[in-house]
């Protein structure tokens, strides 16, 4: 029966169907585009936690309680309408809160409207370090935005760190125009100055967004000798550097951002993917009690046997019920209060990912990490095998396992 009524729910949240006493959230993305898998497994990840606790009754505010109403909101992976959409979002009211956002373009043009307002954003699933860093170099001294994803410092360290354990010391640097691209390049190589330079960037090589033959590019590294290509970008372009690769014959590791654990790199570069390795904070297996539920809630729920973007859908599903927990330790639906509890939680919240203890803390211009929720223990490696990610580190799965039980 529950069941039932959780399905109804997730199609009822599809527009603003509850009555006027509810908790207004917006859930925004790109649903539509190359970056679609990312930002739909994000929201249908949130609306699957929103309609499960809709079927308990909504959540607790003050002395009642209430359910949430969702609004949701395309941004097509463009930033003009990521402006747009945060200009519009700023001037609602009632707003409690957002979660969203895939794109750092799209953060860029738009959270500043929210800013503006003080209306609390939970970004999620990604947008690159500009997105926070944007705020500590202004130096404002009262942030509503947080970011709940494993930030490109976690990331782009672990790609340099699994190219040194794998004793190569040449690599090229390959990444996208786009500002996701552009600062995770930046990340990438500051990192390999950080970890003692034991890597040499012997190409540097970018890509457009639809660029589909990468033979120019690949050419420079090969003939450079690359041993491994240390990659940075958002959508299927990735698969048609994996491609170019096999058809140069080039059998060298791909390792890069999280993106290449998304449906349309897998699916476009098919066999030729497999061996790719990226960061990621959740691989669809049920290695947990708490996985497995996720996992087969969400099938179940939008009919599918492998979710698009899983670490999307997890980090959706994580978020949105950190946001609940938020609104009922504030005893309230304005979007002020609810930073502030973000700020200071004081109970856990269990989470597919982790349980969450105190994920947040007061907003400090010198330290991002004040509002970033993910840390290095929450991220592991996963590697591309058969269309599928699975864990590239054995030790990683026990570890989760192991983590799980305590």
């Amino acid at each position: 029966m529950k069941k039932i009524l959780i399905a109804m729910l997730l199609a009822m949240s599809a527009a603003p169907a509850f009555a006027a006493d509810t908790v207004k959230i917006a859930i925004t993305g790109p649903f539509s585009g190359g970056s679609a898998p990312m930002g739909a497994s994000m929201r249908d990840g949130a609306k699957l936690a929103i309609a499960e606790i809709n079927a308990a009754g909504g959540v607790s505010v003050g002395d009642k309680k209430m359910l949430f109403e969702v609004i949701e909101r395309d941004d097509e992976a463009k930033n003009e309408r990521g402006a747009l959409i945060g200009q519009e979002l700023a001037s609602m009211s009632d707003l409690s809160g957002v979660i969203g956002s895939v794109n750092t373009g799209v953060v860029l043009a738009g959270d500043r409207h929210l800013q503006e307002k003080g209306i609390t954003k939970i970004i999620c699933p990604a947008a690159g370090s500009a997105s926070m860093t944007q705020w500590s170099k202004a130096g404002v001294k009262d942030l509503s935005i947080f970011r709940f994803a494993a930030h490109d410092g976690i990331q782009s360290a672990m790609v340099v760190e699994e190219a040194i354990n794998r004793n190569f010391t040449k690599v090229a640097v390959f990444y996208d125009s786009t500002n996701y691209g552009v600062s995770g390049r930046d990340d990438m190589l500051e990192q390999i100055r950080k970890q003692g330079n034991k890597l040499e960037v012997i190409a540097t090589e970018k890509f457009n967004i639809g660029d589909k033959d990468m033979t120019a590019q690949l050419l420079r590294a090969k003939s450079a000798g690359a041993q491994a290509i240390l990659i940075w970008g958002i959508g299927p372009e990735l698969a048609a550097v994996a491609n170019g690769m096999a058809k140069m014959d080039m059998k060298i590791p791909l390792i890069g951002g999280w993106p290449l654990s998304m449906s349309n790199y897998i699916d476009n570069a098919g066999k030729n993917g497999n061996g790719t390795l990226m960061p990621q904070t959740f691989i669809e297996e049920p290695i947990t009690p708490k996985a497995k539920s996720f996992i087969d809630a969400y099938h179940k729920a939008y009919n599918v046997t492998r979710i698009a973007s899983p670490v999307s859908a997890a980090q959706g599903y994580d978020a949105a019920y950190i946001f609940a927990a938020a609104v009922k330790q504030a005893a309230s639906t304005d979007t002020k209060k609810i930073k502030e509890a973000l700020e200071d939680m004081k109970e856990p919240v269990e989470g597919v990912i982790a349980t969450w203890k105190h994920p947040y803390t007061k907003w400090d211009p010198a330290n991002v990490e004040t509002h970033e929720a993910f840390r290095r223990e929450n991220a592991v490696m996963g590697m591309v095998q058969d269309g599928r990610v699975v864990f590239g580190n054995d030790a990683d799965r026990q570890r989760l396992i192991q983590n799980a039980s305590k």
